[in-house]
This record gives structure tokens, sequence and C-alpha cells, in this order.
């Protein structure tokens, strides 16, 4: 089976401006690939690239082994723009429909009672846009890219207006996906959330890629806070196989043990390293 996302050495040059500069990401079927960068870093370009919006100037993307921009492509793909707009008095029922049409899904109204079910809002189905919150526009948005069930879903920032609870509904949501085998490419700012449903990130900065690998790939160790009877000890230099030692020997010396943590450093440590000074 071909990778959901396959992008080759893409390059992409607006007159003097390098937006990409020989960038590779591949997102395989059921993988969740954070994209993450400060503004100008080139995600934007890579996405339009990925929905055959705009041409490399170099390099080559395939989505599901078709061309970006053929038929072929089109059909497999799934996208959800971060400023989105949908008509203000059409219903989120109606919203379906329209895009079934766009993408010339047979699904009917068993595909769309389906896709509101996912994301929360089968008790809206007659609701008009204009009278719903950002964040049921928000996972509205989810579900007309999930119309016509696409193998590879872009999702830009889909979780930017949603509060804690809308949050937790779109991981669950992107935990559904991954189960069903389709490949999801998240573009966001919310480092936390990209850390908890991320398989792999990819960080870019300048047009390049600065950094990529799983979350805890991506972390470094700072050592072993162990809490005690006598107060919380940071042993600095200790890795996680050495906390069996560590307790044993504090234990040994009449200690009480109340708790262990293995110190690592955050995405958002990691990330702010790769991108040095650019975060714009």
């Amino acid at each position: 089976m071909p990778p959901a996302l396959s992008a080759q050495a893409l390059a992409k040059r607006y007159g003097r401006v390098q937006a990409l500069d020989d960038v590779s990401i591949d997102v395989q079927p059921g993988e969740l690939v954070g994209l993450l960068g400060p503004n100008g870093a080139g995600k934007s370009t890579f996405v339009k690239i990925a929905c055959g919006l705009i041409r490399a100037s170099r390099g080559k993307a395939e989505l599901c082994g078709a061309p970006a921009g053929s038929p072929a492509a089109r059909a497999a793909l799934g996208y959800l723009a971060e400023l989105f707009r949908f008509p203000g008095w059409c219903s989120g029922d109606e919203v379906l429909r329209l895009h079934q049409r766009l993408v010339r899904s047979a699904g009917g109204e068993r595909e769309r009672g389906e896709l509101l079910e996912l994301v929360g809002l089968t008790q809206a189905r007659s609701t008009r846009v204009d009278a719903m919150s950002k964040g049921m526009q928000q996972r509205l948005g989810i579900a007309q890219a999930l119309v016509g069930s696409p193998r590879v879903l872009l999702l830009d920032e889909p979780t930017s207006a949603l509060d804690p609870a809308g949050r937790r509904t779109v991981r669950a949501l992107l935990e559904e996906l991954r189960g069903r085998q389709i490949g999801v490419l998240l573009n966001s700012h919310l480092l936390s959330e990209v850390e908890l449903v991320c398989d792999r990130v990819v960080i870019l900065s300048r047009g390049r890629v600065v950094a990529a690998g799983s979350p805890n790939e991506l972390s470094r160790p700072r050592g072993v806070e162990i809490e005690t009877d006598e107060g919380v000890e940071h042993f600095a230099d200790a890795r996680r196989e050495q906390v069996p030692a560590l307790v044993e020997r504090l234990v040994h010396e009449g200690r009480q043990i109340y708790g262990v943590r293995v110190i690592a450093t955050s995405l958002e440590e990691e990330y702010l390293e790769a991108v040095g000074g650019d975060t714009a």
C-alpha cells in the first residue's frame, strides 16, 4: 500500500523567496503526523502543493500513489482550511449535502448522519450555521472534510476554536480515523494537542525540515525526581532505567517513597530549540 501522502524533495520559490527547500514528508495510512513551524516557515505552501492548488518548483507530491492535483489524488483527499466559511443560512445537514454534491459522494442521508454523530453534532442537524458556536462550526468543518470517505486528511488548526471538551472530542475523532487507516496531516500551533495525538511531528523553519520524529524521540532526558518523606530529590543525570536502583538505595537508607517522576523535555522546548530565532 502506498503512503497516504508522500512528498519528496519539494521546493517552491516565489521570485526571490524560497518558501520550501528540499522538504520530504511521508504520512502512512492510519498515521497522524503533526506539521509544526512558525509563521512563514512554509507550512501553508506545503499544504497547497499537497492539495494541488499550486505546483512545486522541484520535487513531487503524491496522495495514495497519485500525483497531487490529479483527479485520483483529489478523490482521496479531505481538507479543512484554517479560515473556512459556510453559508450562515444553511443547516448542518445542508452543508454536508452541498459537499456531497461537490465531491460526488453517493453516501446520502446515512453518510451525513454518521458524520454528524462522529463529530458530536447529531442534535444540531437542523441548526443553521449562523446559530452555531465557533466550536460547533469547527466540528462541522471536520465533518465536511470527511465527506466521501477520503484516505488522506489535511487539517489546518482543527482545534483552534474549541474549548477543552471540544478538543477532547476531536482527539477521540482522530483516534477513530487512525483505526480507519486514514492518514492525517495536522497543522497546528497547539503543541500540547499535537503531543497528545500525533505519532510523529515534522518541524519546518525557513522552508526546511529542522526536526522530525515521534514526540518521544524528540524529547531529551532531564533526570529523575523522587518524592520522599524528607522532600523531593532531583537526580539530574539519572535515566529511566536507573530508577529501580535509586529507589532501592533510598529505601535502604530508611526513606519513605511517595512518588517518582522521570523528567524529559517537552515538545514545546524541543520546538523552540529547533526553530531558534525563527519564531514569528
